[in-house]
């Protein structure tokens, strides 16, 4: 059987549809999970994907933590449940206090809208679970809140616990210590800014991020 992924859509969200395709092309059976539902149901894994969830009109991400799917997402995760957050999802789970830290505006002060290359900093999460550190992928960013902060404790604990699971090569928003993902405690809770589903055919510049995908299958399926 093909493991199942549940895809949460918010109001704003743009890249349900994108995030299920990659999934489908390694092998996952998507589900899209509506912002008012109380259960994930079944999902090996849930996916919050990139857009701008309830227009982001108060701050990336604040709003959406309140709706109800995030209760059911919050008890998966808690249960061991594989979660990962992409850009506007990442926003989404750092407001829900599911990964510490916060985004904040790029250090451009601009919307940006390019390829990057990210380094596998960790192999020890939900989505980098068997990838080589130091594997050089290269995948799209698309924010404009994007940087990532944190304060001095939280930073000396993602170091200490090897919870940074992708760097930036040459980093374009200025997030700190060069920060493009990172995952819990549990380790089974990933956040990342730039778009693996967005990086999953040669023919539109990588597919890299399909090698991420493909680890979160095989770490949720476990």
């Amino acid at each position: 059987m093909a493991p199942r992924v549940g895809v949460v859509v918010f109001p704003g969200t743009n890249c349900e549809h994108d995030v299920a395709s990659a999934l489908a092309l390694v092998g996952a059976e998507p589900t899209l999970l509506w912002h008012r539902d109380r259960s994930v149901g079944d999902a090996d894994a849930v996916v919050v994907p990139g857009g701008f969830a309830h227009g982001d009109y108060l701050r990336a991400g604040a709003l959406a933590r309140f709706s109800p799917i995030m209760e059911a997402v919050s008890t998966f995760a808690a249960a061991g449940g594989s979660v990962v957050g992409i850009c506007n999802g990442f926003q989404v789970l750092t407001e829900a206090g599911l990964l510490p830290g916060a985004l904040q505006k790029n250090s451009t002060l601009r919307f940006m809208c390019a390829p990057v290359v990210v380094t596998v900093a960790s192999d020890r999460s939900a989505l980098t679970g068997g990838i080589p550190v130091g594997t050089e992928l290269t995948l799209p960013v698309n924010n404009f809140d994007g940087s990532y902060v944190c304060d001095a404790t939280v930073l000396d604990a993602l170091r200490a616990e090897d919870r940074i699971v992708l760097r930036y090569a040459d980093n374009p928003n200025g997030s700190i210590d060069d920060i493009a993902g990172i995952c819990n405690e549990g380790r089974n809770v990933v956040g990342l800014m730039p778009h693996p589903e967005r990086a999953s055919s040669e023919l539109i510049g990588s597919a890299d991020g399909l090698v991420l995908l493909r680890s979160l299958l095989s770490v949720a399926v476990a």
